[in-house]
């Protein structure tokens, strides 16, 4: 993610959609979200997140007990996802919520920073239709064609 976004997250907001360890739960007990979010802390980020079950008191816990230090100032909970991706440099899925897939994502790109990045953490967005709307998509184990387009065989 911070090599992607030109080698520093430093005051860069990045909206975080999930941070339960799966959907349709609230459960945060070794959640990937926790390192990536760490991360990206660690490197002077905003991180805002949306979770429709989470709560950040939940997160702040599952930081504590695994002795990660957390500046609540620049770790913030959104109550809507528009709300979290509102003046964002990139939007980061971390949970497979059923809801990140009907987002309208050609909406949110009008409210993020430009360039806008899409990183699918779980795979479960339309790659080639988040390209052709101007984002620009990174997802786990998918490379790039000659072109520099997302090389999707198929996509969700």
């Amino acid at each position: 993610i911070i090599s992607s976004l030109f080698n520093t997250v430093t005051n860069k907001k990045i909206a975080v959609f999930g941070f339960a360890f799966k959907k349709d739960t609230g459960d945060v007990r070794e959640t990937p979200a926790l390192t990536v979010c760490n991360m990206l802390l660690q490197d002077g980020a905003m991180v805002h997140v949306y979770d429709p079950k989470v709560q950040k008191e939940d997160a702040l816990i599952e930081f504590k007990y695994h002795d990660m230090q957390v500046d609540e100032n620049r770790l913030i909970w959104e109550s809507t996802p528009q709300k979290a991706v509102d003046g964002a440099h990139a939007i980061v899925v971390l949970t497979e919520w059923d809801e990140f897939r009907t987002y309208p994502y050609h909406e949110f790109k009008a409210l993020m920073m430009k360039p806008a990045f899409i990183f699918d953490g779980r795979n479960i967005l339309k790659h080639r239709e988040l390209e052709d709307m101007g984002f620009e998509v990174h997802a786990v184990g998918k490379g790039r064609t000659p072109d520099g387009k997302l090389n999707v065989l198929v996509d969700p």
